[in-house]
This record gives C-alpha cells, structure tokens and sequence, in this order.
C-alpha cells in the first residue's frame, strides 16, 4: 500500500492526515507499516487524500507526470529522477555524498591540472557536477521531495 508515499507526496504528518480522515494516529501507523486496513479506513484515507480506493490499494508509488508538483519542477530535477533515480527514491543524504566527493575528487584533479591539462579538465567537470548536485539539493529542499529512510523505519 502506498499510502506513506502518498502522505509524504502532500507534505503532511501522520498527525493532520489522521485529523483530515478522522482515523485514529495510531491507525495511520498500522497501515502505513503493512497491516490490512478496513473498508472503512480506507474510504476516509481515499477521502480524505482525494484518491481513489484501488489507488491507496497500489504497491508501488508511481510519479504521475500529469500532476502539478511535477509539472512546476525545473527540467533539470526531472531528467535528474529519471536518469539517476530509476528504482528507488531520491535522499538528500545520498545527494550530500555525491557532492562532496565531486568536490574532493574535483579539487585534487585541480591540483594535478599543474601537471596535466586532461586532469584540470577532469577536475573541472567533476567541481562543476558537485556544483549541480549542489543546486539540485537546494531545488529538492525547494519542492520537498526527499525521501527519508530513518523516518521510514521509525514509522
């Protein structure tokens, strides 16, 4: 069920969604942890986040592409989902990673761009795509679109 995903797609807490659908908070979090909900719980949640049942039913989060938050992001987030982010969910945390290695390693071709044209040329493309993981965490804290795996694990 993918009502987490969805939860998270529309930037709400546990806590207003259970408010929203009149469900108790607690059985927001059986759900979201994998536990049947009843035909009932599912008709508020699908109520109360303007899906349908057989949507909340799904196993897998699918972008829709046709959807307004999709719509408003830059050109360059969206190739960057698709280009990079084909099986799982993007996190920040891995966003962090690429661009400080980008910087480190960018940095170091720099420094042999003494020694070797080709590695200047290295070291600048490297720099130059820390700089673009740098824009593109700005741009995913912008649209809040991170995908947290400790807050997943903890709900």
């Amino acid at each position: 069920m993918i009502l987490k995903e969805l939860r998270i797609s529309r930037h709400l807490s546990q806590e207003q969604l259970a408010q929203m659908s009149g469900l108790n908070v607690r059985t927001i979090q059986r759900i979201e942890s994998g536990h049947n909900a009843s035909s009932e719980s599912l008709k508020c949640l699908a109520a109360a986040l303007n899906v349908d049942i057989s949507t909340l039913n799904q196993e897998k989060f699918m972008i829709d592409k046709k959807s307004d938050n999709w719509q408003k992001l830059p050109f360059v987030l969206k190739c960057w989902f698709v280009f990079n982010f084909l099986q799982t969910r993007p996190s920040r945390e891995s966003a962090s990673r690429i661009e400080v290695i980008g910087h480190i390693s960018g940095f170091a071709f720099c420094c042999l761009g003494f020694i070797s044209e080709a590695a200047l040329v290295g070291g600048l493309l490297m720099l130059a795509t820390a700089y673009l993981y740098h824009w593109l965490k700005w741009q995913g804290d912008k649209y809040g679109i991170w995908y947290d795996p400790e807050s997943a694990q903890s709900s």
